[in-house]
């Protein structure tokens, strides 16, 4: 029976996750805690791994009950903490001086941040997809790839790939239960793999890159990839939820069943 396996939120968007034994469900299907801060740069843009390499070496510890938040730079000792409402300007000043540009820490506790805000549910994936993609990489535990992949829902009890099958043609959409709570699968989310530093893959170096082009080869025949998910750069499901579920806890353990495909992505979804 396929459950699930593990649940993760990152509390700042882009920086480091931590595993819970449950998450509530927000009203607008997100999860609560996660991605609700999120590093601006004067702009208005996310500071993310895509805009500035100097994240992928940025350590974040968060405790959520006390909203104290410990920044770390990768490969040394000393963390500095800060509560997150009472010394905004101190933990700002910080990440300043780290990236060489003021930036700020804004949050949304309704929404949060998420990468598509027409399906801001939590994300999923199945644990043996990760530890499969983990395993094509020369020095790549599993655990760095989760970190990576930054997926909020892992599914146990299920093979490599197994998320393929919510997403049905490319005018359907695949309904899924976790637990109390009914999910639509919407489309594949396109993680950043690709980062020379989990990897230890020099930029530009084409063999990574033919790595994952080998394995579509391989694999993809015996699989259903079907419309939107159609190599391996997408790996992870996005979902929203119906407001109904606010309020809903989700915990590990709680059973998976899928239900059916329909044919709108408007429809609302109901019991």
């Amino acid at each position: 029976m396929s459950y699930v396996a593990s649940i993760h939120i990152y509390p700042v968007k882009s920086l480091d996750g931590i595993a819970v034994s449950q998450a509530t469900i927000l009203a607008s299907g997100a999860l609560e805690g996660d991605r609700s801060f999120a590093i601006c740069d004067a702009a208005g843009e996310f500071v993310n791994t895509k805009r500035n390499s100097g994240v992928c070496f940025l350590r974040l510890s968060f405790d959520i009950k006390k909203r104290i938040a410990g920044l770390k730079i990768q490969d040394t000792e000393q963390e500095f903490f800060f509560h997150v409402d009472r010394e905004r300007p101190g933990i700002e000043s910080w990440l300043s001086n780290y990236f060489g540009f003021p930036v700020k820490l804004i949050e949304n506790l309704l929404t949060g941040f998420p990468d598509n805000t027409a399906a801001p549910g939590p994300s999923i994936i199945s644990t043996e997809t990760i530890a499969e993609v983990a395993s094509w990489f020369p020095r790549v535990c599993v655990n760095e790839m989760r970190h990576r992949l930054r997926a909020n829902i892992e599914i146990g009890d299920v093979p490599a790939f197994w998320e393929d099958q919510l997403f049905s043609q490319a005018d359907e959409i695949v309904r899924f239960k976790i637990g109390t709570v009914i999910f639509e699968a919407i489309n594949p989310a396109q993680p950043y793999i690709l980062s020379a530093r989990n990897y230890g893959a020099k930029p530009g170096d084409p063999n990574f890159k033919n790595i994952l082009t080998a394995k579509q080869k391989e694999i993809m025949p015996d699989l259903v990839k079907k419309g939107h998910l159609n190599h391996f750069s997408r790996l992870i499901v996005n979902t929203r939820v119906a407001p109904h579920a606010a309020e809903k806890i989700l915990h590990i353990g709680d059973e998976v069943h899928i239900l059916s495909a329909r044919n709108s992505l408007l429809n609302t979804i109901s019991d």
